[in-house]
């Protein structure tokens, strides 16, 4: 697993984020968030809340964003709950980021599958791009973090980039998923073998094909 990440120092985190609220935009998106749960259930929330306002620290650090304290604490104080579980909740899921990343988190997935259909080549073009585990390469771009199970183990080996997934990976393929983000492209998201659509067999559908033509008429089927 990675490495433990570096979080700032507690005096220049809450210098720099002691002041945190949401924008006018977020703050709409945040009520309407809350809204959809029952009242005396607005603790419910302070998932989609807490991913919110990591957005928005990414968006102002141009990263993919992380939580610092001072946010999760506003947060808290937001839903009228304990900071501690509040942070409980930041530190239990990995899709919250504890301490700043780079403009890309590239979130290898080492468990079994992935590990059985190559997932140490995709480690190795990571790291032949000079990305160190728990770690973000000097110019901002990367940060390594190696996960368990993403959820695509029908087409392992495979590594999510921020929003984005990334399937049936080579370390020739997963390069060049890098090399293109490096010069701001953006990649071809979801398998990297032609023709594949999400789970289905490498050749094609082989059963229920009927299910995959648009034009078919299904009430003729009862």
């Amino acid at each position: 697993m990675a490495d433990t990440p570096n979080t700032p120092d507690e005096a220049e985190m809450r210098a720099r984020w002691g002041g945190f609220a949401f924008t006018a935009a977020n703050a709409k998106q945040a009520k309407k968030v809350i809204a959809r749960y029952p009242e005396g259930r607005q603790r419910s929330a302070v998932m989609p809340l807490l991913d919110l306002a990591q957005r928005q620290v990414g968006e102002e650090t141009q990263t993919q964003g992380w939580l610092p304290v001072p946010v999760i604490e506003y947060v808290a104080e937001m839903l009228d709950m304990p900071f501690m579980r509040a942070y409980e909740v930041a530190t239990f899921y990995t899709m919250y980021n504890l301490a700043p990343v780079g403009r890309y988190h590239v979130q290898v997935c080492g468990t079994t599958p992935c590990m059985l259909r190559g997932s140490d080549d995709v480690m190795a073009a990571c790291k032949n791009k000079g990305m160190v585990k728990g770690k973000t390469t000097p110019d901002g771009m990367f940060t390594l973090t190696e996960v368990e199970c993403m959820g695509n183990c029908a087409t392992a080996p495979m590594f999510q980039i921020n929003d984005d997934n990334y399937e049936d990976l080579t370390y020739d393929s997963a390069s060049a998923i890098l090399e293109a983000l490096a010069k701001g492209e953006q990649p071809k998201t979801g398998s990297q073998i032609a023709g594949r659509q999400s789970s289905e067999p490498e050749g094609g559908v082989t059963s229920l094909a009927a299910m995959v033509d648009s034009n078919h008429d299904y009430r003729k089927d009862y």
